[in-house]
């Protein structure tokens, strides 16, 4: 991961954001709250195997359940401190997705996902990330979970609480926020 100070040159409006991120299909991006853009270097195949396995446990979840919608790692969302954040997976509530105008959905939606995960590789700072989860639920997500396969903890936010660090869980509930939800971390710690 690499974070870029464009400004005072370069303000990175949502506009010229949009514009970087068709223009350059291939990468990764990201803008803080700071205005600082962040470029992130693609998984390595093993991470891309566990996030694979991570989305799909909560797409069939959705699936069967149909009560919101789920994402992967490709989709931005704009928060409401102004950073534009794409989780490695996220999940919104029917409803709150509903309210959006068709053009809010097209670009980086102006909403905050209510579920988000991600998932640590080698080559992620954990700090960096323990923020960025941090900044999902000041911003309004109600659970995110951050999944470090190296050290094989997960760490559980939820607002108003102190983060929580389960050591090599076998699963994990997703109750209130994503109901009768368990993961199954089996091939995360394999």
């Amino acid at each position: 991961m690499i974070a870029l100070n464009l400004r005072p040159t370069l303000q990175l409006t949502d506009e010229v954001f949009e514009q970087l991120c068709q223009q350059n299909p291939n990468l990764r991006l990201e803008r803080t709250a700071q205005g600082e853009l962040i470029a992130m270097s693609p998984a390595g195949s093993e991470s891309g195997y566990r996030n694979a396995d991570l989305l799909g446990q909560l797409w069939q979840w959705n699936r069967q359940r149909q009560l919101g919608i789920v994402f992967d790692s490709s989709a931005g969302f704009t928060l409401p401190n102004g950073a534009i954040r794409s989780p490695d997976a996220a999940w919104i509530e029917q409803s709150r997705w509903e309210r959006l105008t068709p053009e809010q959905r097209r670009k980086f939606a102006p909403i905050c996902p209510d579920f988000v995960l991600e998932l640590k590789s080698p080559s992620d700072d954990l700090a960096s990330l323990q923020a960025k989860l941090q900044e999902y639920i000041d911003n309004g997500a109600q659970l995110g979970w951050l999944i470090d396969p190296e050290t094989q903890q997960v760490y559980v936010y939820r607002p108003g609480q102190t983060v929580q660090t389960l050591e090599r869980p076998a699963g994990l509930a997703g109750d209130p926020v994503l109901p009768s939800l368990v993961m199954d971390f089996t091939l995360i710690w394999s």
